[in-house]
């Protein structure tokens, strides 16, 4: 990886850096307690929305950026499920920005483990994609976290951090 490529900057080094540890986070998840865990999310996921809204990748000329799937369901359903543990009972909580809801006349709900693990896949896929890749592999990976960010993404991360803020400072009172 060469550090003084157009492709590669700074700022796409340290989203790198975050997604990975956000991805080993959610992979001790089990080993944690509820507060650190929240705290910790609380903490590093706004982060990663910045990171990845201040992500410019030059030089890149793809048709369609993409990432290949290399998340096993079991491996993503155990994330969840160990990240559903230390939730609990406040691990569902009102989606407000869900399309369907403007036409339900019932709540739309959503889950922090399924919206965590959701971003943990994005994260992993990608990890596994850029890890050890050249520049221009990374720079397609970038990208695609970019446009995918914009269209999918950067909306869970927002919602769940919501939901994480909410308990966060509800257990402090």
């Amino acid at each position: 990886m060469n550090t003084d490529s157009p492709i590669v900057n700074t700022n796409s080094l340290a989203f790198i850096a975050l997604c990975n540890e956000y991805c080993a986070a959610l992979e001790n998840a089990r080993e944690m307690e509820r507060t650190e865990f929240i705290e910790k999310m609380v903490r590093i996921l706004p982060r990663i929305y910045i990171s990845a809204n201040d992500l410019q990748v030059n030089m890149i000329e793809t048709e369609e950026p993409y990432i290949d799937g290399t998340l096993d369901e079991d491996y993503y359903e155990a994330v969840r499920r160990n990240v559903e543990r230390l939730i609990g009972p406040d691990d569902v909580y009102l989606e407000v920005f869900e399309e369907d809801m403007k036409y339900s006349d019932t709540p739309v709900s959503a889950s922090i483990s399924e919206s965590l693990a959701d971003l943990f896949q994005v994260m992993f896929n990608f990890i596994a994609m850029v890890q050890d890749a050249t520049d221009e592999i990374m720079g397609i990976g970038l990208l695609a976290m970019r446009e995918d960010f914009k269209s999918y993404w950067g909306q869970i991360l927002c919602n769940v951090m919501r939901a994480l803020h909410k308990i966060a400072f509800q257990e402090e009172e």
